[in-house]
């Protein structure tokens, strides 16, 4: 009766623990304070009701009995059931003892022993049963602290996800604006690139405005010469019909025919030259079309020369050409491949123009400036090759000389987009290749190549 007393206070004590650990109902903390003071009255008068009246024990197994009734009730003490079981056991053969005892004094004095060794049991049960409760107590508590720290390494990277998210959404922003600014700044260089394109050609233009002027002016004095000579022809050949000599004005009109297919000749020379020029100041149409490289390349040569000519009354150098006579036509963009040439052939003149400077400086020095235009045609390709005889290009800069902008001329001299725009109208609009063999202090020879 004692000790099943003592056990419910001990049961009532761990539920208040557990009550007042959790802190969320102070009801039910405030019965189980009431039912312990009730477990201690019965504790304190059951010995009286035992030595007096022989009633002690059963309102200790009664109040037992609710104790451990309201515990399998109570949804609130499911984590402690455990313990209830473990307790069941000792109120169950206590009442029975007492039962028996009661009814069946005899019985119960021939089986006392029994009665006895169940009791044990019972306590074993319990002991059993409190250390198993305990431990699972610890590992529940074990897993609940890893629980709250779950949940706080939760909240904790919810926070630095939430922090994370705004300064991706900052860093986002401010990349849709840099990206927004670069497009911007692309945009803008690839106006002033394109800008930049149409000075080139423009300034290729104007140095070949004077050679243009100087070629266009030859067949045009040879037009001028020819119709004023047919006219005095004419006026004879008149004259001799007036006078019946028809044999001499049947030779002064083959003498004016001739001088008509020169006429024709030099007029077409001329529509040929404006022609060029038209087609080297238009923009690139990108047609292919089969073209004469040998009648090209000789026409942008003496074009570049006499440009210089104009611009430099004391420039002169030796043009040479060694064209291959079964080079036939190429199927090239006349207007580009022309660029290109005129390109080369001015750097060339520009190269052995800066070394005669340089020469003349020199007592006893002998040079002559040579700028040479070669073609060969091979089994599957066309080469052109512009050499001259300046002074080569410095190692340094042979990786350098067809980038953009880049120029070794002085300042206002060159845009650095000749070599540059000649290297992609070659390889990207021609499917050739350009390379240069370079030789310092000897010269340097740019070598195109294009598919036959």
């Amino acid at each position: 009766m004692y000790l099943e007393l003592i056990i419910i206070l001990v049961l009532l004590s761990y539920l208040r623990r557990t009550v007042q650990r959790d802190g969320s109902d102070p009801v039910l903390l405030q019965r189980i304070n009431i039912a312990t003071a009730i477990s201690i009255t019965l504790l304190a008068v059951s010995g009286f009701l035992s030595n007096k009246h022989g009633l002690g024990a059963w309102p200790t197994h009664a109040f037992a009995l609710l104790v451990l009734y309201v515990g399998f009730k109570e949804p609130r003490f499911k984590q402690a059931r455990s313990l209830f079981y473990a307790v069941l056991p000792i109120v169950f053969i206590g009442i029975t003892d007492d039962l028996v005892r009661l009814l069946a004094p005899r019985f119960h004095a021939d089986y006392r022993d029994f009665f006895q060794t169940a009791s044990v049991f019972g306590f074993v049960w319990l002991f059993a049963m409190w250390f198993i409760v305990q431990r699972q107590r610890k590992a529940l508590d074990k897993e609940r602290k890893i629980a709250l720290e779950r949940e706080k390494d939760l909240q904790l990277t919810e926070k630095i996800k939430a922090e994370l998210e705004v300064q991706v959404a900052d860093r986002t922003a401010a990349l849709t604006q840099q990206k927004q600014e670069l497009e911007n700044t692309i945009t803008e260089l690839k106006a002033a690139q394109a800008q930049l394109v149409q000075a080139e050609k423009m300034a290729s233009l104007g140095e070949l405005t004077a050679g243009i002027a100087h070629e266009i002016q030859n067949p045009l004095n040879f037009v001028n010469n020819f119709s004023e000579l047919n006219t005095e022809l004419i006026a004879e050949m008149l004259g001799e019909l007036q006078n019946g000599n028809a044999d001499e004005a049947r030779a002064i009109a083959a003498d004016i025919a001739e001088n008509e297919k020169k006429i024709n000749h030099h007029g077409k020379r001329a529509d040929a030259i404006v022609k060029g020029m038209l087609q080297h100041s238009r923009n690139s149409t990108g047609q292919k079309e089969p073209t004469d490289i040998n009648a090209l390349a000789d026409e942008y040569l003496r074009l570049a020369y006499h440009g210089l000519r104009a611009k430099d009354k004391t420039f002169n150098a030796q043009m040479k050409t060694d064209f291959d006579s079964n080079l036939g036509k190429v199927s090239v963009v006349p207007q580009d491949m022309g660029r290109v040439l005129l390109n080369l052939i001015t750097n060339a003149f520009y190269a052995v123009n800066q070394k005669k400077a340089e020469m003349a400086k020199q007592a006893g020095a002998s040079y002559e400036p040579t700028v040479t235009v070669i073609t060969r045609r091979y089994a599957n390709k066309v080469e052109i090759t512009v050499k001259d005889n300046g002074n080569g290009i410095p190692p340094a800069l042979l990786d350098k000389i067809y980038q953009p902008f880049f120029t070794t001329k002085p300042t206002g001299q060159g845009t650095g987009l000749g070599l540059s725009m000649s290297y992609d109208i070659v390889t990207k609009m021609h499917g050739g290749e350009i390379k240069v063999d370079n030789r310092v202090n000897e010269g340097a020879s740019f070598i195109i190549t294009l598919p036959a």
